[in-house]
């Protein structure tokens, strides 16, 4: 009498099985003791530092300069001096950092909202959308990864300065912005910065979306626009909102870009411009650093911890299937 081997449906035991138990593995690992015993370590060096600032940001000037600040907690002294020139000295050494702050608002969330929308369309054109030499225009995009910053800083001076002539005819016009319009510089050059790696990550994440949906969306009718529109966006938003922290902490903490294109005029140099002075001319106000520096970071640690769930759920995005 011979028991009749019972069948097992095509990709549930011989696809699925596999990466569920891989995927079972790792979580496995990662919820061991040393593995927590490992994350509580890095928090606790990650977070010194910052407390550190924290404290030494509300200490009078003469302990700033004379002790640690782990000296605070047996010789409790509490200023907000620090912080009252910072954000509204008078003086243009005492900072004044508050009119900085709206100009480095006003460069980032146009540097990151840009190079999203335009790496989104791409992403999609070049994932779901045939036409001639669109391997080729990838492979393109994805070697200006390795251009160094540095390279493209004077290309671009001399583009804003004298436009772009060929064969001596003037192609492009020169930018003659005054100094209140050069915001579109820094957004200019912040994008174009952005793109390769943004049209990368987001290609990887909306090439991986199931093929039936999308088939499925073009029988009903539906255009490449409604479906870029109703279907693609709202399956990308962790991917979205991954790189957007990733571009948002690169522009507000950026120094070089900003100092080149913007300048270091008070109607559109960024907060880092200011950072970069408060030290004084013998880098010796120490006071005003740890206060402007605390006063930098607020925002993007709020950025980070409001879309942290999206950030973990598009750095995971297409690790496990099935």
């Amino acid at each position: 009498m011979t028991t009749a081997t019972p069948t097992v449906p095509a990709g549930t035991q011989r696809v699925d099985g596999p990466r569920r138990s891989r995927a079972a593995s790792v979580r496995k690992r990662l919820n061991t003791r040393a593995a927590t015993l490992v994350s509580i370590i890095l928090a606790i060096v990650w977070t010194v530092p910052t407390f550190g600032l924290f404290v030494s940001s509300f200490r009078p000037e003469n302990q700033i300069k004379t002790t640690g600040w782990w000296t605070f907690f047996s010789d409790p002294q509490f200023t907000l001096e620090n912080y009252r020139q910072v954000l509204f000295g008078s003086s243009s050494s005492a900072g004044q950092l508050a009119s900085y702050f709206i100009n480095s608002l006003a460069i980032t969330i146009p540097s990151v909202l840009f190079p999203l929308a335009f790496a989104a369309l791409a992403a999609y054109a070049l994932a779901w959308i045939n036409f001639k030499g669109r391997d080729w225009v990838y492979i393109a995009i994805f070697a200006l990864q390795i251009v160094p910053l540095q390279m493209a800083l004077v290309p671009l001076l001399k583009f804003f300065s004298t436009g772009v002539t060929v064969a001596g005819v003037q192609v492009l016009p020169a930018w003659d912005l005054v100094d209140e319009q050069r915001f579109v510089q820094v957004w200019f050059a912040h994008t174009c910065f952005a793109l390769p790696l943004a049209v990368f990550l987001l290609h990887n994440f909306i090439s991986q979306l199931p093929k039936d949906l999308m088939e499925a969306a073009r029988v009903d009718g539906a255009t490449h626009p409604k479906i870029f529109r109703t279907i693609v966006l709202p399956l990308i938003t962790p991917a979205l909102a991954a790189f957007g922290i990733f571009q948002f902490l690169w522009v507000w903490n950026d120094l070089l870009v900003a100092l080149i294109f913007a300048g270091g005029g008070d109607e559109t140099a960024p907060l880092t411009v200011r950072l970069a002075e408060l030290a004084g001319t013998r880098g010796n106000e120490w006071q005003r650093l740890t206060a402007g520096a605390f006063v930098s970071i607020v925002v993007p640690l709020i950025v980070f911890l409001s879309l942290q769930r999206y950030f973990v759920r598009g750095l995971l995005a297409g690790s496990v299937k099935g």
